[in-house]
């Protein structure tokens, strides 16, 4: 189980050992269910696209139709967000905390709601590990038109998605060897995606 769960946190070994199928799992569980926040979905999307072209034998899929793929994948999985979090309603914040649950990402994402409102969230939190799970959750907790929710939901899917695997994929295009630099890249896409949560954090910490 354990071994299962740190090839799921591992880019390279979804790829590796589950291939096209496991990769748009893991997007549809980062983007939809609850316990999805660990997954590595930013490191994921950048891989593809690199693996996409240096390694086409690993996905056997073509650039185009793995994006269309794993936009489809993101979109349905931010679906099974909002319905989860209509049925679960207000009483999700009464749920007891778990290793896989806590309250404080709830109240990260409603910062983000309140910040920068419902439209404008659902596309920033793609780019945001942690808030992009919880985002549809919540919108669909206080219901949300869900005309207006699929409209941007596909938005944030498709810049999220495409924006990602095109810069992978056209890496390796400009520079062949960035396949040895996996590690750094990974590293600082890390870095780059968690400042906007951090900060968030820090400053409830800091208005507390």
């Amino acid at each position: 189980m354990w071994d299962f769960l740190k090839t799921l946190t591992d880019p390279q070994s979804i790829i590796q050992y589950g291939g096209l199928w496991l990769l748009l799992f893991v997007i549809f569980a980062e983007t939809g269910l609850l316990v999805g926040f660990f997954l590595p979905g930013d490191n994921l999307i950048l891989l593809a696209g690199i693996l996409c072209k240096s390694q086409p034998i690993l996905l056997k899929v073509d650039f185009f139709p793995m994006v269309i793929l794993m936009i489809i994948a993101a979109v349905v999985g931010n679906m099974f967000g909002y319905w989860f979090g209509k049925k679960a309603g207000e009483r999700l914040y009464d749920r007891k905390e778990t290793l896989l649950f806590k309250k404080k990402h709830l109240e990260a994402t409603n910062k983000y709601y309140l910040k920068y409102g419902g439209n404008a969230t659902l596309i920033l939190a793609r780019f945001l590990p942690v808030i992009r799970t919880f985002a549809p959750i919540i919108a669909g907790v206080v219901k949300v038109d869900f005309a207006k929710f699929m409209l941007f939901n596909v938005i944030g899917a498709v810049l999220w998605i495409f924006g990602l695997a095109s810069i992978g994929y056209y890496l390796v295009t400009l520079f062949p060897g960035i396949t040895n630099y996996m590690g750094y890249i990974f590293i600082t896409l890390i870095i780059l995606t968690a400042i906007p949560v951090l900060r968030l954090i820090f400053r409830k910490k800091v208005e507390a």
